[in-house]
């Protein structure tokens, strides 16, 4: 199957020279933010779907893909600002969110911080929903251990693939080879670990980093779908129903068979949902 990537652009976000995605030209905005290590093409085999009914940016967040790498907090704060800002320079006064991972728990924040400007939620696997998280991301929280375990290495990006999905199967060739790419450039390892440590310690995520997000989600006004894969090695669907309980309103959607990126994993299925949602 051949994979059409967008046009790549540049903004100027604060002094940050980000690159984005962006499609569509009717409809609500909608802007798909990654996870942790991740990068626009995570989000390629939905962004001509979503951009059918909407007007889509995908964006690589500050100290991730080809967007500048500065030495910075790498907060959840200080990446919903980011986005927040992004949105500014783009001239979005409101927008839809869809939020992988650490992508999930950035709209989350955003929804907290920025309410009037969220249009409607999707939190995909989210983070900021409990403590739990996997092993190998709490072990690169050590000193020098996690310079070692997330050198950027061919094999390591074969074996995350492995962890993230159900189904090995699905890994295409092309996404390990831009993973890889992406994961060797000047600063990439520094501003990955600098996030993973400013979010998480051995025990999991800090409780200071989920603590706001879940004694407050009763007070998110914004529309909200939850999803998840119910194989998550990452973060564990336990979390969706943590959402479930303390946000009575939220719609909870869960994909079975499924890994940590049902948007990539389950991407016809995952498009039609958030359509769907988007459009209620």
């Amino acid at each position: 199957m051949s994979i059409k990537y967008p046009q790549d652009q540049y903004v100027t976000v604060g002094k940050v020279n980000t690159r984005f995605w962006a499609l569509g030209d009717g409809g609500t905005p909608v802007i798909l933010i990654h996870g942790l290590g991740g990068h626009v093409e995570n989000w390629v085999l939905n962004v001509h779907a979503l951009a059918e009914h909407h007007r889509v940016f995908a964006l690589d967040l500050v100290g991730f893909g080809r967007s500048d790498k500065p030495r910075a907090p790498y907060t959840l704060p200080f990446f919903a600002q980011f986005v927040r800002d992004f949105m500014e320079t783009e001239g979005l006064e409101r927008a839809s969110l869809v939020g992988n991972s650490l992508g999930g728990g950035i709209a989350f924040q955003i929804a907290l911080m920025y309410p009037d400007q969220v249009e409607k939620l999707v939190s995909v696997d989210g983070a900021g929903l409990g403590k739990e998280v996997f092993l190998m991301l709490r072990l690169g929280t050590l000193p020098l251990f996690g310079e070692w375990a997330f050198r950027p290495s061919r094999k390591g990006t074969v074996q995350l693939y492995k962890e993230i999905v159900y189904d090995p199967a699905v890994i295409a060739e092309e996404a390990i080879n831009i993973d890889y790419e992406l994961g060797c450039l000047p600063g990439a390892q520094t501003a990955m670990l600098a996030t993973l440590r400013s979010l998480g310690n051995l025990w999991g995520v800090r409780e200071e980093v989920f603590r706001p997000i879940l004694d407050n989600l009763g007070s998110i006004t914004a529309p909200t779908l939850v999803v998840w894969g119910k194989q998550d090695t990452i973060l564990p669907v336990a979390h969706a129903h943590v959402a479930e309980e303390r946000m009575p309103g939220a719609r909870v959607h869960i994909f079975d068979p499924c890994g940590h990126v049902p948007q990539v994993e389950r991407p016809e299925e995952f498009n039609e949902l958030v359509l769907e949602f988007l459009a209620g």
